[in-house]
Order: structure tokens, then C-alpha cells, then sequence
């Protein structure tokens, strides 16, 4: 039984080596979909502005600077280019999120604070869409967390400007 059982013991590492493989390959295959989802999606939202922009553009060569759908047309074609310049930079925060080259600075934060200075800001925003945003704060002494002001600032921002926009 010796022999035998360390070979029962040398097969079943075998077994757990090729399991904890088969778990690995599944990850990456499903990883390198994500990144491919992901790259599919970038260049959506970068291409549709540049679209548009492109779109514009020929009509201004067409008709001249001198058409009165001019002005229109350089409004609408800076507007897609400043999307497509904050899509870009949003793009840059994500690799460098994603790389771990943002700097931090953990600080304590009074959420009630930056919610109703972030509200403040969006309100024109928010209006516009007829919205009204309502928090409910519960906590006794002011909410406080341990955050970077700044990053959490844009995570706040980014979701009222979801809120304003969907």
C-alpha cells in the first residue's frame, strides 16, 4: 500500500496542477475577451464624434464659410471635439488607473460635504433634464470616509453626469 498510495498522492497533485491550469486558461481566454470588448467599445465612443466632425467638416467645404448653416456647423463641430477630447483624456485616467501610475491621497472625507458640493455644480446639468436629486443623510456626526477627495470627486461627478444624461 505504500508504493500505491504515493502514487495515489503524486496522481491527484497531478490532477490538482492540471485543474488549477485549466482554471488559469479560462481566466486569460476570458481576460482577453474583456480587453477586445473593451478596445471595441473605446473605439466606438472615439469614432462617433469623429464621425460627425468629419461629417460637418465636408459639409463646411462644400458650402463655404460663408453659408449661413456655417455657424451651426462649427457648433456642432466643436462640440464633438470637445467629446472626443474628454473621451480621450478619460481614456488616459483608465490606462493610467489601470497601470497603477495615479497618485493617491488618502484623506478624511465628509461625504455630505462633497455630494452637496458635487450637486451644487451639476445643478444647470440636472435642471436642464428637469431632475432632482435627493440624499437622504443618516449619518449623526457627518458622513466620513477615508478616500482620495479628488478621485472620489470624479466618481461623484461621473455618475451625476450619467444621472443627467440616461
Amino acid at each position: 500500500k505504500g508504493v500505491m498510495g504515493e502514487f495515489d498522492r503524486l496522481a491527484a497533485g497531478i490532477n490538482e496542477i492540471s485543474a488549477a491550469q485549466s482554471i488559469a486558461v479560462q481566466n486569460e481566454i476570458k481576460n482577453q475577451r474583456m480587453k477586445t470588448e473593451l478596445i471595441s467599445n473605446v473605439s466606438h465612443d472615439l469614432k462617433t464624434p469623429l464621425t460627425s466632425m468629419v461629417t460637418y467638416i465636408d459639409l463646411l467645404k462644400q458650402e463655404g464659410l460663408n453659408s449661413p448653416n456655417a455657424p451651426e456647423y462649427l457648433e456642432i463641430i466643436d462640440s464633438k471635439t470637445q467629446r472626443l477630447r474628454k473621451l480621450t483624456e478619460n481614456l488616459f485616467e483608465a490606462a493610467k488607473a489601470s497601470s497603477g501610475a495615479i497618485p493617491v491621497n488618502i484623506e478624511q472625507i465628509d461625504m455630505g460635504s462633497l455630494i452637496s458640493q458635487s450637486l451644487a455644480e451639476m445643478d444647470e446639468k440636472l435642471e436642464k433634464r428637469r431632475l432632482t436629486v435627493y440624499v437622504k443623510n443618516q449619518c449623526e456626526d457627518g458622513c466620513k470616509v477615508m478616500a482620495d477627495g479628488q478621485l472620489l470627486w470624479r466618481v461623484i461627478e461621473n455618475l451625476l453626469g450619467n444621472i443627467s444624461k440616461y
